[in-house]
């Protein structure tokens, strides 16, 4: 917990233990039920701020980023920085790993984060308008991903680039069984919530949120073969970029899909029988209105 969030299991910072590889390791395996608890409570944000405040998707959406990153401390958002700058060096690798050591972001690493959060902030405020629920399942889904990008990139067999940091404490303790059981847990809550939410919901989330899943993890993939490449192994930086990478591709996949209709309800919602049916709502052509119009 302590590794991946604000909250403290252990006392402050100076009282905290330093932990060994096989605490780090279970810290890994256990990332994206850490990242299930960011994600509920960022989607809590996004809920409050949108429906009974009252202030409007965009808001809500930005709100909720930022409360991931008070309750991260910014660390994955500075890791994609601080990669971005060392790969777009064009470095070798001692040299980029020297630029991603450095405390000041450079103009790789800028226009990287802003483009990022760009993106985030656009696809979670889409997605919150597109229809109920499916901005706090995109929400929750990109967070989880990408805490198990985390997962996958300390499994057994990827080493560390440096001797020393984060990297060389995580890389390598995850075993490819657990990562496996981790990613079909996920996959299967990811698929389970299609259905559950058109039994409990007005609307069912769209199909396109278990692709947004297996698209961030492939995305953190590429990154994390392409870092190991160039630098030779992991280190923070590269994890906090995968984290981001993963969590932005997964919410922009999620905002794709049919919107849903305004004053259309599922078959299990209370109200008129002849309401979903007796009336459609449908855009005029070439007009920006909604107009009703009575179903045959």
């Amino acid at each position: 917990m302590t590794l991946l969030t604000v909250f403290p299991l252990h006392g402050g910072a100076a009282t905290r233990p330093v932990p060994d590889r096989a605490a780090a390791g279970a810290a890994m395996a256990w990332a994206p039920g850490v990242g299930l608890l960011l994600g509920v409570i960022a989607a809590a944000v996004l809920l409050v701020v949108d429906h009974p405040l009252g202030a409007g998707p965009l808001t809500a959406a930005a709100l909720a980023l930022a409360s991931l990153a008070l309750l991260t401390r910014g660390l994955h958002l500075d890791g994609l920085a601080d990669l971005a700058d060392g790969l777009g060096s064009g470095q070798p690798a001692a040299a980029a790993l020297d630029i991603m050591r450095r405390s000041d972001i450079g103009p790789f690493g800028t226009v990287t984060l802003i483009l990022s959060l760009l993106i985030q902030l656009a696809a979670l405020g889409h997605s919150e308008s597109a229809g109920p629920g499916r901005g706090p399942a995109a929400l929750i889904a990109a967070v989880v991903t990408g805490r198990l990008a985390l997962t996958w990139a300390c499994r057994r067999g990827v080493r560390a680039a440096r001797p020393d940091g984060l990297g060389a404490l995580v890389a390598g303790t995850v075993r490819p069984a657990i990562a496996v059981a981790v990613t079909l847990a996920v996959a299967a809550a990811a698929v389970a919530a299609v259905p559950v939410s058109a039994m409990v919901a007005s609307q069912p989330l769209s199909w396109t949120l278990p692709l947004a899943v297996a698209a961030g993890l492939a995305a953190a993939f590429a990154l994390e073969r392409h870092a190991l490449r160039r630098l030779g192994g992991i280190t923070g930086d590269v994890l906090g970029a995968l984290a981001e990478v993963a969590a932005t591709v997964t919410l922009v996949v999620a905002a794709t899909g049919p919107r849903a209709l305004p004053g259309c309800r599922g078959p299990g919602s209370s109200g008129s029988a002849a309401e979903p049916y007796g009336r459609g709502l449908r855009r005029a052509a070439g007009q920006g209105v909604f107009q009703w119009r009575e179903r045959p």
